[in-house]
């Protein structure tokens, strides 16, 4: 049976900026609190922060407001159609998941991605690509994100994703003037697992707001089909890299089925009692 997408659901005028969903964030993925996230050091000595390698969630103040910046999983992410290697995955419940074994270290990923959020580890021997996993496990054991359930004030709400946008346009039409009329992530670059509600322009808030509708990676695929004497030989291997990609996909769901199935001891037809 199809699993449901999964969303969070970002009110901005909700946002007290305590930073829970930091730090949460951190004790989630083992990531160290040295850099004020967690420190109880007051907001106005921190100044602004980034993403970073070990900072996959920020809460920035722009135009008087508390502003969350994360990996947006997007429903067709980029960074999975131009990782050349298969790196990248979108899971049928909405993460965007990443495999370290697989990387060999190109950072197209970092290139192509719309919102600017993979980080790299270039202080390490051995680096890879760090950003927001939506808590991956947690979803798939049918559980909220840690920063979700960390916040105090149902300023990040996790949930199905169409359930939560039909709750933040029932938010506007039910307050008109506090809100931006407007779901920030409903249609951006095709959509995305990240939704936002905010009471001033989304622009205002640093967040891009010339993004298509379409998904980039069909953008893509329909500028090289134009030209096709000029990138036959690259589109033959864009071609490729989708084939082998979704290969892979397609032979990990049916392994995971054969594991769940043998698990819940089923039989198949004519194979051994």
């Amino acid at each position: 049976m199809a699993q449901t997408k999964k969303a969070l659901l970002v009110d901005i005028t909700r946002c007290i900026g305590c930073r829970a969903c930091e730090t949460a964030c951190k004790e989630k993925n083992g990531l160290p609190m040295d850099d004020g996230a967690a420190s109880g050091e007051p907001r106005s000595n921190r100044g602004e922060r980034e993403l970073s390698a070990t900072t996959y969630n920020v809460v920035q103040e722009r135009s008087g407001r508390f502003v969350r910046n994360f990996c947006r999983h997007c429903n067709e992410p980029t960074c999975a159609s131009v990782c050349p290697v298969g790196a990248f995955t979108k899971l049928e419940a909405g993460p965007v998941v990443y495999d370290e074994d697989k990387c060999m270290g190109c950072r197209y990923c970092m290139m192509a991605c719309p919102f600017h959020i993979p980080r790299y580890e270039w202080n390490r021997v051995t680096p890879r690509v760090r950003k927001c996993t939506f808590c991956a496990d947690r979803v798939e054991q049918g559980k909220p994100t840690a920063c979700s359930e960390a916040c105090p004030v149902g300023a990040t709400t996790f949930g199905d994703r169409d359930v939560l946008i039909a709750e933040a346009q029932a938010r506007i039409r039910e307050n008109p003037n506090g809100y931006v009329n407007h779901v920030y992530g409903v249609e951006e670059a095709g959509g995305t697992s990240m939704l936002f509600l905010s009471d001033v322009p989304f622009e205002q808030l640093g967040m891009r707001v010339d993004l298509p509708r379409e998904p980039l990676p069909l953008l893509t695929f329909r500028v090289l089909s134009k030209i096709p004497d000029i990138v036959v030989l690259g589109g033959v291997m864009l071609g490729g890299i989708w084939w082998i990609t979704h290969r892979r996909e397609e032979v990990a769901k049916a392994e995971g089925a054969e594991r769940q199935a043998a698990s819940a001891g089923v039989r198949k037809p004519g194979g051994p009692a």
